[in-house]
């Protein structure tokens, strides 16, 4: 299958080793997964499997047995080093970068400190490591290009760790939680940082089980039996069913919204745009009056919800608001590519959104038609005029087909 997605079933909690346990189970090769942890941290563990039982379930156990001196903590430039050193497939070393970037920053938030300062205590252990690394191997091993996964358990009651007894969820699972669905209840840690950190970095929403023709599922053990609740993370592989995910598929996203009345007005454009460089998909300002009849601003930011608290510090530091409200929305954005039309002596690119390869609008970018009017003293509306004259003849038409690349110019997405 050239499109393969997954889905987890995360319903009784997450750890590195259940989510690799799981896509092994699932099809990948181990030894191709063990030759990936390798490159990272060469003879240091080695990773076997064995067949169990979870309340009556049958599932895969995974054991990871050290085989170097047991690592110390390490902090997370240490092992970004060693992930950027290896010999990996790229969207591996990528994946795994990511990974352990999300699980820096949000110990860098309970902790109170700079990400480079943070030591991964437990995560920085070998096995975890292995988890990580060999997660993200399995993944690119069974070909998957997209992943999805249903609500989190984390669990109830508390946890001795590295830094003395606590609440479960630990802090960091819940850092690592934020635009997730959870729910609590059962007995102890059931989500791991390390597998929240892999959820919340690979899976692209959470969802219900969508639409697939499945190929595989994978069952993946944790180290607990416990009776009346199978202690399992499940993967479901497959090809999806004509129409899913849909191209405008819609995606958990955060608005950020403040009002301010006392801001100069000619920093609002440096402010927009610190917004949008720092990853929000949008960003705004709403004309208001407040009290006393004072003329101000609402900004409105719409925010991945991975991305919410830098861009909620970036609206403390660039403007005077002393307060952010947050709303939980959900964004439907049609998929987008650029074609390239011939304006005069240049090409012009034209953001093209379309469903189902059907084209839905086309609009000539911006700042290259007055990059392109500027260079050739050509009055910015008749250059925009030209733009949208190349792409009616290039049949960039509302519900006209989408152009092969080649057909109409350079087609990227």
């Amino acid at each position: 299958m050239e499109n393969r997605s997954a889905w987890l079933d995360v319903s009784a909690g997450v750890a590195g080793d259940m989510l690799l346990a799981a896509l092994l189970d699932a099809g990948a090769d181990l030894a191709r997964v063990q030759r990936a942890v390798d490159a990272v941290i060469p003879g240091a563990v080695r990773t076997s499997t064995t067949t169990v039982s979870r309340a009556g379930l049958r599932a895969t156990k995974v054991d990871v047995v050290a085989t170097a001196d047991d690592a110390p903590d390490r902090r997370w430039p240490a092992i970004r080093a060693l992930l950027a050193a290896a010999a990996l497939p790229g969207a591996v070393r990528d994946n795994a970068l990511a990974v352990f970037a999300r699980l820096a920053g949000a110990e860098a938030r309970v902790h109170g400190i700079p990400a480079e300062e943070v030591h991964f205590h437990e995560v920085g252990a070998w096995d975890s490591i292995a988890d990580v690394v060999g997660v993200c191997a399995a993944v690119h091993d069974l070909g998957i290009t997209s992943i999805t996964a249903g609500r989190v358990a984390v669990g109830s009651g508390r946890v001795r760790g590295a830094h003395g007894d606590l609440a479960v969820p630990v802090p960091a699972v819940l850092e690592l939680s934020r635009g997730w669905r959870v729910v609590g209840g059962g007995e102890g840690e059931l989500a791991t940082p390390t597998g929240m950190a892999l959820v919340t970095t690979l899976a692209t929403g959470c969802t219900d089980l969508p639409d697939l023709r499945v190929a595989s599922v994978g069952v993946g053990a944790g180290t607990r039996d416990v009776p009346g609740r199978a202690n399992v993370v499940r993967v479901v592989v497959g090809e999806p069913e004509s129409g899913w995910p849909p191209e405008d598929a819609a995606e958990d996203a955060v608005v950020l919204r403040a009002n301010v009345d006392d801001l100069d007005p000619r920093v609002w454009p440096g402010v927009l745009a610190t917004l949008l460089d720092a990853g929000a998909s949008d960003a705004w300002l709403v004309p208001i009056l407040m009290k006393k009849g004072r003329p101000a601003h609402t900004l409105h930011v719409l925010a991945p919800p991975e991305r919410t608290d830098r861009l909620r510090d970036l609206m403390f530091t660039h403007t005077t608001t002393l307060g952010v409200r947050e709303s939980p929305v959900r964004k439907t954005a049609l998929d987008r590519c650029v074609l390239e039309v011939a304006v005069g002596d240049g090409h012009l690119p034209v953001k093209v959104g379309h469903r189902d390869d059907v084209i839905v609008s086309a609009t000539p970018e911006y700042e290259d038609a007055a990059a392109m009017a500027a260079r050739t003293g050509t009055p910015l509306r008749e250059v925009l005029r030209q733009a949208d004259a190349a792409a009616r003849r290039a049949g960039l038409v509302q519900g006209a087909s989408l152009p092969r690349p080649g057909s109409a110019g350079d087609l990227t997405t």
